[in-house]
């Protein structure tokens, strides 16, 4: 029996979370939440089927299914994503379809699902055009025109960690992402353990601004990462742009010199606004996802005024 309520799945890169909500829920928040272990204990396969099992202890019958991966959708097996073993190449869409039968399952990646949250019940909703940053441990965009998330050709609209800022970075070719290799949290916990000669996150090297070197190192990162917002709104002319992701705790330092290069360089500067979903944007944008898939017909039924 189909249930009235919708499924949601984060596949994360270090986390699983599964969340349920009522159809037509008007703010996102899961009425139930699970979180399961990391991806790399257990296998990629093994921790599906955890996921399914768990799935199952939440909501049996979906109305709808949405989740959210990291990596790209490429003719149904999941690509670019080569940091979990068994994850890369792993046809999960016909997975999911196994599991759940005829409901409807909606599937994308991790930051497409944020930006999908931001536009339901967050920073991007009313915008028909808008461009969504995520920086967190990696580094990229989701791309909204119509008021919809544009996938592109291959799925892979949004990428731009893969840009190259200068002529001599590698390229994808020599398994690179170059500017993510420089911008992301990932690339600053690293730059800088090697700098301070300590392993040391993102967010701690904010905090530690005066050691030598440091401010240097976050400096250029922020300047790469405002010169190449500020070079997509250019190219794109969005209407608002949304900062999101694990590095926006130091917001104070990164907003206002995004600001600053918007001013200076794009014709019409578009408005900057920091993403309302701090935590858990993938699963919340996967509920997004669910909602828009559910059955016009499997929302409860509104009692009559009396």
């Amino acid at each position: 029996m189909t249930d009235s309520r919708v499924l949601a799945i984060d596949f994360g890169g270090t986390k699983i979370a599964i969340a349920t909500a009522a159809v037509g829920s008007p703010d996102g928040r899961p009425e139930a939440t699970l979180r399961l272990r990391t991806l790399g204990e257990s296998g990629a396969m093994q921790a599906v089927r955890r996921t399914f099992e768990a799935a199952r202890t939440l909501l049996t019958g979906p109305a709808a299914v949405g989740v959210s991966t990291f990596g790209v959708l490429r003719d149904g097996r999941v690509r670019l994503a080569p940091n979990v073993p068994g994850w890369d190449g792993m046809a999960l869409p016909a997975l999911l379809r196994a599991e759940f039968g005829d409901a409807p399952v909606a599937i994308d990646n991790d930051v497409n699902a944020g930006a999908a949250a931001e536009l339901h019940w967050g920073a991007l909703r009313g915008v028909d055009v808008g461009l969504y940053i995520n920086l967190g441990t990696g580094l990229a965009a989701a791309l909204v025109v119509g008021g919809r998330v544009v996938p592109g050709a291959h799925g892979a609209a949004g990428e731009i960690g893969y840009l190259r800022d200068n002529d001599t970075d590698p390229g994808f070719a020599d398994g690179h992402a170059p500017l993510e290799d420089v911008v992301s949290g990932v690339a600053l916990a690293r730059r800088g353990a090697a700098l301070l000669g300590r392993p040391v996150t993102a967010a701690e090297l904010f905090e530690l601004r005066t050691e030598p070197g440091v401010a240097h190192l976050l400096d250029e990162a922020i300047e790469t990462l405002s010169r190449t917002i500020a070079n997509l709104c250019v190219v794109l002319d969005p209407e608002r742009v949304v900062l999101a992701g694990g590095m926006m705790g130091a917001a104070e330092h990164i907003i206002p010199r995004v600001a600053a290069a918007l001013r200076r360089s794009v014709p019409f500067p578009p408005a900057l606004a920091k993403a309302r979903f701090a935590d858990d944007a993938p699963l919340v944008g996967a509920m997004a996802l669910a909602q828009d898939s559910a059955p016009a017909d499997a929302a409860p039924a509104r009692r009559p005024d009396r």
